[in-house]
């Protein structure tokens, strides 16, 4: 009888068996919470991008806001994505909240990603590359700028915060669609690249989308990214721009989810047409469209571990002598004019101007299924197809405007065929330049080696 009863229960467990291994295999492998904070300056302040502006901010005309994404894996690996209504991030900003995040998060700052989506419609944000040179900034509206990046970097060491607190078991999810938003700006003439449509210059839009959903498939939050100048209007009005619209349009038509914009790399794309700011809410439908678009198939699902590589390396800036400078200085260009003093400040105090810039370069690796690049500066869409090209074995993601935002970083064909991308926009900050020839081996060469190692851990 025992022998009877004991084969019953054998037999009962082996059946149960599958179906309890299968319930462990659909078990999520992650953790994820997000969160969104509101960062819109609580009165008029100088705002950035636009060096023809002649006044502070004149109202609100949609919050800017700063949201966070945090991704951990079974290990307890931690990964941050951090997106803001922003034109740059500066390196200073960045330093304090990575500190923050790794001593009250556990959040390794090689893990830290924070990317900004470039309106031109949010305030100056303190950054001794160009505040000095491209802002006329009198004594009031220098300290509203100090007072303001206080209040920001705590808004963005809270909303990290406020995210981890959120965490909940997940799934995650790549997919991507195409929207056409963008076009090159670069338009070759007989004096030079001009700043004006090119429909035939090298375009990427692609519309890359995570998907973050619960264990029973409700949507709780999309990253996506494009990679477009965010600067449909000028307005005095704070706004987001269409990027900020098409975050709009997503939670609207999803309502408890959270939409994040990750900018790409699009140095030399602008939206077009543009100028008015019906134009920005058409755009940002449009990208929307896409998003919903690469929402419909199939996605890929993500699996871990979470790896991840940061790198800051130096990349050099043409040299230039005092001399050089000193010839300059009566220069009838304003800002050209205060980019030389600043320079020769530098000199009187250093003995040298710097030689080369600390540039980030990080790579987000889940498993083997999607590799995100991320880039710092104003980088031009040659990396982007380059990198994706060199890397397109799996899913690859580059986005631009990340960690830093010191400057444009043309390819190596920009660089030599000069303009605003090439070298011009370095007169709007006290950096040297132009980037010596070179730089674009440099920082691929670096994306390659992280990828390598993390591929192969």
């Amino acid at each position: 009888m025992k022998s009877a009863c004991f084969t019953v229960i054998v037999l009962a467990m082996s059946l149960a068996l599958p179906r309890l291994s299968k319930a462990a295999d659909a078990a999520p492998e992650w953790k994820v919470g997000v969160a969104t904070v509101a960062i819109t300056p609580g009165q008029p302040m100088w705002m950035a991008g636009y060096a023809s502006r002649t006044k502070p901010s004149d109202g609100v005309l949609s919050e800017l806001h700063a949201k966070a994404l945090v991704i951990e894996d079974s290990a307890g690996t931690r990964a941050v994505i951090v997106t803001t209504d922003l034109i740059g991030i500066p390196r200073p900003l960045r330093l304090q909240v990575a500190r923050a995040a790794e001593d009250q998060y556990n959040v390794n700052p090689a893990g830290l990603l924070l990317n900004c989506s470039h309106t031109h419609c949010s305030p100056v944000v303190r950054d001794d590359l160009e505040m000095s040179v491209m802002y006329p900034l009198d004594a009031e509206q220098r300290r509203r700028v100090e007072s303001y990046f206080v209040e920001l970097r705590d808004k963005l060491i809270g909303v990290i915060g406020l995210a981890v607190e959120d965490l909940k078991p997940a799934r995650i999810s790549y997919s991507h669609a195409r929207s056409s938003v963008a076009m090159n700006r670069r338009l070759p003439t007989k004096d030079g690249y001009q700043n004006s449509p090119y429909p035939d210059g090298p375009v990427d839009h692609d519309v890359p989308v995570l998907r973050v959903e619960s264990p029973d498939g409700k949507l709780r939050a999309i990253a996506f990214g494009y990679a477009c100048h965010n600067t449909t209007t000028g307005v005095l009005q704070f706004n987001a721009d269409y990027a900020g619209y098409a975050q709009t349009e997503l939670e609207k038509a999803h309502p408890g989810a959270t939409a994040l914009f990750v900018m790409g790399c699009g140095g030399d794309q602008n939206p077009y047409p543009r100028g008015q700011i019906e134009w920005a809410m058409t755009h940002g439908k449009n990208l929307a469209t896409a998003v919903e678009a690469a929402l419909l198939p199939q996605p890929l699902p993500l699996h871990g571990p979470l790896k991840f590589e940061l790198k800051e390396i130096d990349l050099p800036f043409e040299p230039v002598t005092r001399e050089e400078l000193v010839a300059k200085q009566e220069s009838k260009d304003i800002f050209e004019k205060r980019r030389v003093e600043a320079l020769l400040a530098e000199y009187s105090k250093n003995g040298q101007v710097r030689a080369s810039y600390p540039y980030p370069v990080q790579t987000l690796q889940f498993g083997g299924d999607l590799t995100l690049i991320t880039l710092g500066g104003e980088v031009v869409i040659d990396y982007a197809l380059r990198l994706k090209r060199e890397f397109g074995s799996s899913a690859v993601w580059v986005a631009g405007y990340s960690n830093d935002v010191m400057a444009y970083i043309p390819s190596e064909r920009i660089l030599k065929e000069g303009g605003y991308e090439g070298g011009g926009a370095m007169r709007y900050t006290n950096l040297p330049g132009p980037w010596r020839p070179g730089v674009e081996d440099l920082i691929v060469d670096t994306v390659r080696d992280q990828v390598t190692r993390l591929r192969q851990r």
